[in-house]
């Protein structure tokens, strides 16, 4: 029997170089379980490195093609991108007036030069027929700046912008702050005569082409599959803020977002449990008690594209020593771990590949074997800072020590270690590209102590 899915609309230009425009949104919708539609409004030759040529389709077409879906298909929403003249979006409103599903307005206005991309009459027939068609719009700084007239610098300027969008039409308005400078992202939606604010930290990339269609295509997603505007919203900030941490280094230029980050994450949760299990029995079958220490193993073992730690699987309760020899004392979960996972995070902001990490036991034979066998670094713990508030101390102390260990470094290292100070046991932390990899050194490091005994 044949599955239903539910289907939305881009309408919007094609990029060739397949990060922005049409395919960017297809891509996001499909990520997201929606069956993705389009309506190709400007044929552009494009790459990471710049746009070379465009040609507009014509308005005939375009309608074609809009029709041509919606009365084939139950789109549940549509989106617009780049409409580059008065005359496509006039066509684009007239069309979308005769159905009733919601629409996502991306108001392509401005170019990452600064460059405007609409002549005046374009301008005001976005304004004027589109628009107030919109379920919501998602202006950046610099359109919504335009659509205003109206200078934006912080975020009290950015709520007063979007609730003045709002006031102009449509029914609600994302005005995104990525143009604004600082270390935390911050967007606000104006929506029902409320505003809410997202925040996010900014990354560190150059890699964000395609950013703003693919959050606004992720809300279009969201509202073909029922959601209310503000859970479409929430959806769409977690799925950009993944892709851009994740982006894509193709190209000789600025890449895309990792516009299936999020389904490519959630498709590995079961895998980041099983490698977890997968070293605790390797350590349980070679009986490797003698690297547990007093406070217990854990092994961490990240999802492909983790954000936090509820992205992390690890063993609940610790691995300890028992009579019977080493044992787990509760389940592998996501989110089980707090220290072990902080400190797997910590290094891969340095190198996302690093997906794996353990803590174990640290004496003279350890210590012995990481200097020998591994490419280890030692950090000093008593030149800890303890200005950690009570509730990020934990993952403060895992954060400062891979900082300390990468001072003057690249890559992150094979083990981490620390001799201790007052109320702080002895430490070593090993870290790999996958479980595999991890199960091997410690099992490496093990057999050398076992040597060494």
């Amino acid at each position: 029997m044949a599955l239903t899915r539910e289907v939305a609309l881009t309408i919007a230009g094609s990029d060739s170089g397949g990060g922005a425009g049409v395919q960017a949104d297809l891509k996001t919708m499909e990520a997201l379980g929606v069956f993705g539609t389009s309506a190709v409004t400007s044929v552009t030759a494009q790459s990471t490195r710049g746009v070379d040529a465009i040609e507009d389709v014509s308005t005939d077409v375009v309608e074609a093609q809009i029709r041509t879906v919606a009365e084939d298909f139950d789109v549940g929403a549509a989106k617009t991108g780049m409409l580059s003249t008065a005359p496509i979006i006039e066509t684009v409103a007239e069309c979308l007036a005769e159905y009733d599903f919601p629409l996502v307005v991306d108001p392509v206005m401005i170019a990452q030069s600064g460059d405007r991309l609409l002549d005046a009459e374009a301008e005001a027939t976005l304004s004027d027929e589109l628009l107030p068609r919109a379920a919501l719009v998602t202006p950046n700084r610099p359109e919504a700046e335009a659509l205003t007239g109206t200078a934006i610098e912080d975020e009290d300027d950015m709520r007063a912008a979007a609730a003045a969008i709002v006031d102009a039409g449509p029914a609600a308005a994302l005005v995104t702050g990525g143009h604004l400078g600082g270390d935390e992202l911050v967007d606000v939606l104006h929506a029902d005569g409320e505003t809410r604010t997202f925040r996010a930290r900014r990354h560190d990339t150059e890699h964000t082409h395609g950013s703003g269609c693919t959050l606004s295509s992720a809300v279009a997603a969201g509202l073909a599959r029922g959601d209310d505007p503000l859970s479409a919203v929430d959806r769409a900030e977690s799925v950009i803020d993944r892709a851009v941490r994740y982006g894509l280094d193709v190209g000789g230029g600025s890449g895309p977002v990792q516009h299936q980050a999020t389904i490519r994450n959630d498709a590995a949760r079961y895998e980041a449990i099983a490698g977890v299990r997968e070293v605790v029995r390797a350590l349980r079958d070679r009986g490797a008690s003698a690297l547990v220490p007093e406070v217990g193993l854990n092994v961490a073992v990240a999802t492909p594209y983790a954000m936090g730690r509820d992205e992390v699987a690890a063993v609940e309760g610790r691995v300890h020593r028992t009579e019977a020899g080493v044992a787990p004392t509760g389940g592998v979960r996501l989110g089980a771990s707090s220290h072990v996972a902080r400190l797997l995070l910590a290094a891969r902001s340095y190198d996302p590949t690093v997906t794996a990490a353990a803590n174990v036991r640290l004496d003279d034979a350890v210590a012995a074997a990481v200097d020998e066998r591994l490419d280890a670094v030692e950090v000093d713990r008593t030149t800890e800072p303890d200005a950690y508030p009570t509730e990020q101390r934990e993952g403060g102390t895992m954060a400062w020590a891979v900082e300390r260990a990468m001072s003057g470094r690249e890559t992150v290292p094979d083990a981490i270690y620390d001799r201790g100070a007052v109320g702080k046991e002895a430490m070593c932390r090993l870290f790999a590209a996958s479980p595999a990899e991890l199960r091997n050194r410690l099992l490496r490091v093990h057999a050398a102590v076992d040597d060494a005994a």
